[in-house]
């Protein structure tokens, strides 16, 4: 059996430092109870991790006040907070098309059930939006702008600051959900004029599934969905209003929490230019790889310029669905095929009538050796599906 290779790091990443696991083991052994929500001893400790971990992300993102960090399942929970939390009847949305469904099915709900405008901005076939596009959409009524920072198809980074820079000055309330870049590269509150940040932790911040969250600017509300327990002021018979409370509802993921503080540490500590520079050497090997292979179609990859370790390819012939099974079960390679949850890039890209793509997420514990194993085995498909042919 050939060595395990996972290149499905878009999805999650895998495996994560031994830190995170070492840490996570000895915090839920040691401190596994319900944070800060009686006066004993462990239950502060416990709490005081939690509130180190909103210091610290705060830090991250470089945000202003850690309260303003509020923790979720994940970005989709995250976005669909903030989604529902801002927009009602007669509001105006702008979007994209690379979005991921965590943003499209919110606004497609509260499009046919709300009543709210929402557009959508093309990428160009490079695979990225014009900051001139959004400020076309402006209207008296836009209320939000949501654009992902950077794709889980095609590995595009979009131009957020200028984005960001255009709604600040028009007023409107700018997002980015940061799932994939988050980790990657710099997501800069006050640089990139963001008002909202959402993300998770389970890709390249390192920590485990299942924790997540966002960080809202002052001067910027969120309308409560969701009403339920804090652990503080109980007789208050509504939800409370003040940051973190005011988007957290019930236990949170206390391990979750403590996972991705290890993650988070462990990514400070190696730096975020060493990671992104270690990951795209081996994008750019494997993109340059597939190019020479025929049979192989690559998409917005032409150059890898403003890009991170995402890499989309078909071969020819072949339903990606076919493709991704030939490489796990020949090759014992992991990669992820399908529309990736994104449905508009692949009605872009021409990709949806046959069923999407394969695509590779290239993480940090993946090696050159890896990379030369991924490209070997294409080429052995593409080489099998011509001669068939």
């Amino acid at each position: 059996m050939n060595e395990f290779i996972y290149l499905d790091n878009g999805a999650t990443s895998y495996p994560k430092p031994e830190e995170v696991y070492t840490y996570m083991d000895q915090f839920y052994r040691r401190l596994g109870v319900n944070p800060g929500r009686s006066g004993y001893d462990i239950c502060i400790e416990a709490g005081e991790v939690v509130e180190n971990t909103r210091k610290t992300l705060t830090n991250f993102f470089n945000g202003t006040d850690p309260n303003r960090l509020c923790f979720s399942y994940n970005s989709t929970d995250a976005l669909n907070l903030f989604i529902n939390g801002m927009l009602e009847k007669g509001d105006h949305a702008i979007t994209t098309t690379i979005e991921h469904n965590s943003v499209l099915r919110p606004l497609y709900h509260l499009w046919k059930y709300s009543g709210i405008e929402v557009d959508y901005v093309p990428f160009d076939d490079k695979g990225f939006v014009d900051p001139d596009d959004f400020k076309k959409c402006f209207k008296a009524n836009t209320k939000l702008v949501v654009v992902n920072h950077a794709s889980n198809v095609i590995g595009t980074i979009q131009p957020i600051k200028e984005i960001g820079k255009l709604c600040r000055e028009n007023g409107i309330a700018f997002a980015v959900d940061a799932s994939q870049s988050a980790g990657k590269i710099p997501v800069d509150m006050e640089e990139q004029y963001l008002d909202i940040i959402a993300f998770t932790g389970h890709k390249s911040l390192l920590g485990p599934t299942g924790i997540g969250g966002l960080y809202v600017r002052e001067g910027v509300e969120v309308r409560h969905t969701r009403a339920g327990g804090t652990g503080v002021r109980s007789a208050v018979k509504t939800h409370l209003d003040e940051y973190p409370y005011r988007l957290e509802y019930g236990t949170p993921n206390t391990l979750g929490i403590a996972g991705l503080l290890a993650g988070v540490q462990w990514v400070e500590k190696q730096g975020l230019q060493h990671l992104h520079r270690h990951e795209m050497k081996l994008t750019t090997k494997l993109r340059d790889g597939l190019k020479q292979i025929e049979g192989v179609t690559l998409y917005c990859q032409d150059d890898l310029i403003d890009h991170i370790s995402v890499l989309l390819f078909n071969v020819d012939g072949l339903e990606a669905l076919n493709t991704g099974t030939l490489l796990d079960v020949d090759y014992n390679i992991a990669s992820r095929t399908g529309l990736h949850c994104a449905p508009l890039v692949h009605d872009q890209l021409g990709t949806t009538e046959i069923h999407g793509a394969v695509r590779c997420g290239v993480g940090p514990f993946n090696t050159e050796e890896h990379i030369n194993a991924a490209v070997e085995a294409v080429a052995e498909i593409a080489e099998m599906q011509k001669k068939r042919r």
